[in-house]
């Protein structure tokens, strides 16, 4: 990837790094610094790329998107290290967008432009790792000082690997998706979700929230969810009018033959057995 090993030096003080190579002869053999930039106003990103001197930054401007699903596409195909975007998504869409990038793109850095003065999002952003919050239209000093802060840190990451965890006062992104993930779960479980409708949400590839799920709870996506089923169900249960069938039905199961294998696997005792030892009765 990218060889910035340089400390972030951009005076050309003849920095040296490795025997017998300096900060000058360095910058020729250093790759450039790939840039995506996405806002739904296409005069915002052509007017960035034609107006920015991003080869005075060591970098290079790799795709335009207009959308979120563009903007994805793009950072998933370009892997971008730094990251322009407008979000347009209101409150905790936007903040699980960000989170979403940040989680799964832990070395990009992020630059949200924005027409609004929303002084506590924009701390929120921060927290999950946002570089720079900058409001439209900016000026050319803001957008130059955000590159710089941006190519200072990319400069001083360690090749490749995995980025340097949150400093303090920053919030991790992905618990941030952790959290989200399980919200979704708990107010859609009774309909037919999968892990792609969870990973949409939260604005990640499925594979990589898996990894999540299963690195901070535990647990895969289909435990996780049939956790929340069977709790659910236990509740529904103590209602005798109801049939077995019926709350299988109720917390999302179609198949009455599924929820009892689940049921038995997760308790140990089969759903008609729990009812009877609880007070209630009924199939």
């Amino acid at each position: 990837h990218h060889q910035g090993a340089d400390g972030g030096g951009r005076q050309g003080i003849g920095t040296c790094f490795s025997p017998g190579t300096c900060y000058d002869e360095a910058r020729e053999v250093r790759a450039m610094y790939k840039v995506v930039l996405v806002d739904d106003e296409s005069i915002i990103t052509e007017g960035l790329r034609r107006v920015v001197d991003w080869a005075a930054h060591n970098c290079r401007v790799a795709a335009l998107a207009q959308d979120a699903a563009s903007g994805a596409l793009a950072i998933r195909t370009h892997r971008p290290d730094i990251l322009f975007t407008d979000i347009k998504m209101p409150g905790e869409d936007g903040l699980t967008m960000l989170a979403g990038l940040k989680g799964e793109f832990p070395r990009m850095q992020i630059a949200v432009l924005t027409g609004y003065r929303d002084f506590e999002y924009a701390q929120r952003a921060i927290r999950l790792g946002v570089s720079r919050f900058l409001l439209k239209p900016s000026k050319m000093d803001e957008l130059n000082e955000s590159l710089a802060y941006m190519t200072g840190v990319l400069d001083r990451l360690p090749p490749e690997g995995e980025a340097p965890p949150p400093p303090p006062g920053e919030e991790d992104p992905n618990s941030f998706l952790v959290r989200r993930a399980q919200g979704y779960i708990a107010e859609h479980f009774a309909q037919r979700i999968s892990l792609q409708d969870v990973a949409d949400h939260c604005y990640v590839s499925q594979w990589h929230l898996s990894k999540l799920l299963n690195k901070h709870l535990g647990q895969s996506f289909y435990d996780q969810l049939n956790a929340v089923r069977i709790r659910q169900a236990k509740g529904l249960m103590a209602a005798p009018a109801l049939r077995i069938s019926e709350v299988a039905e109720r917390v999302g199961y179609a198949d009455t033959a599924h929820f009892s294998r689940v049921f038995k696997k997760l308790e140990g005792v089969s759903a008609g057995e729990w009812r009877n030892m609880h007070g209630g009765s009924g199939e």
